[in-house]
């Protein structure tokens, strides 16, 4: 229908408001608004009206892992989970390193219908570290790519991340790294520290992560160029982005829904789904994670949604594949670690969850006030909702959640592409 009435609903955890879709767009938001002749009517009281969601960090997979994801699946769990628009990140086969895999990407996006795409384009040539990749085509592509990252791995030589820096700087591009030193990780299996001693795991030490975060600040700063880093996990990690912004530099930072909530102490089951990259960290980094995000000093929550097949998680811990699904629980866990705890409200929710990660990839449409003549990308949360995470009713095309069992508060019920209704009552249109 091209009218819908959403009647009650509380903007940003504010009063109850109605709010008008004609079309594309937020045609009116006040109190006792009567719904036009034919319009569809969502009943909403007591429920929190968002602005849809962005995630900025995003594996599709496709193409050439499609046994893990499509890119129709998972932008259906990516609307199932409330967001309107991702990031697809570039470790793909082939590699999202030139024009025509990243318009390919963005197309298959536009052909899904459920949330828009914006593919995000490799720094280096097959994620290989030793050469830019093309990085002004894919800007100039039809997909008109904004935001680098080599993720999955890490641009360790510090010549070719400058040279990247350097080179977005001419379209107002960002540089999203993956810091982890490569040396300093070898064989390395989980966080290093009193468990992976116990258990007798190869170690991944926080300097790995924060002594590339240190070098990529400093190179930005000397440039004069914006850094993303991507999944910060450790306390020294938040201090280093801190000072960073302290002295005035462009960096901004992420943190997963992950490594708000969970700990290395999971590890102790053996069990692979809790094998992911960065590992998990100490009750204490989780505890700084939360605290810089309410802050600001985490820009923002990004999934780093990893679907795996069943095969490559369902095997002993050394041989799994890093990585877990989240954009269907996301807001759940954001619900749960930072507004039930009081470190952020609903508005600081829609702050770190859409404004912010719009406005770091630069995305149009998205991330926009619930005002009249705004776009209709919105997101209906259910925040008294309590239920057990069930992986077989995932949209996505993997099950690899570290939540299986596990009860998370609210529900998306609603969410709306430009006016268009992608899940209704908590199931896809």
């Amino acid at each position: 229908m091209s009218k819908i009435l959403i009647r009650g609903a509380r903007i940003l955890g504010g009063e109850p408001q109605d709010v008008l879709i004609d079309g594309e767009t937020v045609a009116e938001v006040g109190t006792g608004i009567e719904a036009p002749d034919g319009a569809a009517v969502v009943e909403a009281a007591g429920q929190i009206l968002l602005p849809g969601l962005v995630d900025l960090h995003t594996h599709l997979r496709e193409p050439g892992r499609e046994d893990s994801e499509t890119v129709l699946t998972g932008t259906k769990a990516a609307a199932a989970g409330g967001f309107t628009a991702v990031h697809a990140m570039a470790n793909t086969f082939p590699v999202a390193d030139t024009a025509g895999v990243v318009e390919q990407v963005w197309r298959l996006g536009k052909e899904s219908g459920y949330c828009d795409v914006q593919p995000v384009g490799a720094v280096t040539v097959g994620l290989e570290g030793k050469k830019l990749a093309e990085l002004g085509a894919m800007h100039d592509s039809a997909a008109g790519v904004k935001v680098f990252s080599d993720d999955g791995k890490c641009v360790d030589d510090a010549v070719i991340m400058r040279r990247a820096l350097e080179y977005v700087k001419a379209f107002d591009g960002v540089v999203a790294q993956h810091a982890q030193e490569p040396r300093l990780t070898e064989g390395a299996q989980m966080n290093e520290g009193i468990v992976s001693a116990e258990l007798g795991l190869g170690g991944w030490p926080a300097v790995a992560e924060e002594s590339i975060i240190a070098r990529d600040v400093l190179l930005a700063a000397h440039v004069g160029s914006r850094v993303h880093i991507c999944h910060l996990s450790t306390a020294g990690s938040v201090e280093i982005v801190r000072w960073a912004k302290s002295k005035g530099w462009n960096v901004t930072a992420e943190v997963t829904p992950h490594h708000l909530l969970l700990t290395d102490e999971l590890v102790r089951t053996y069990n692979p789904v809790y094998k992911v990259n960065p590992p998990l960290r100490t009750e204490a980094d989780v505890m700084a994670l939360r605290e810089a995000l309410a802050d600001g000093t985490i820009d923002c929550v990004a999934t780093d949604h990893a679907p795996h097949p069943h095969e490559d998680k369902d095997c002993e811990w050394a041989a799994a594949a890093m990585g877990m699904v989240g954009l269907e629980t996301a807001l759940s866990v954001v619900q749960q670690t930072m507004v039930d705890t009081g470190l952020l409200d609903w508005a600081g929710v829609a702050d770190r969850m859409s404004f912010r990660p719009a406005v770091i990839g630069r995305l149009e449409g998205h991330g926009r006030p619930v005002s009249a003549g705004e776009p209709a990308n919105l997101t209906l949360v259910d925040p008294a909702y309590r239920g057990a995470v069930d992986p077989a009713g995932f949209a996505s095309r993997s099950r690899n959640t570290p939540y299986e069992g596990r009860e998370l508060p609210g529900r998306v019920t609603h969410t709306f592409l430009r006016g268009r209704a992608t899940v209704v009552d908590g199931k896809l249109a």
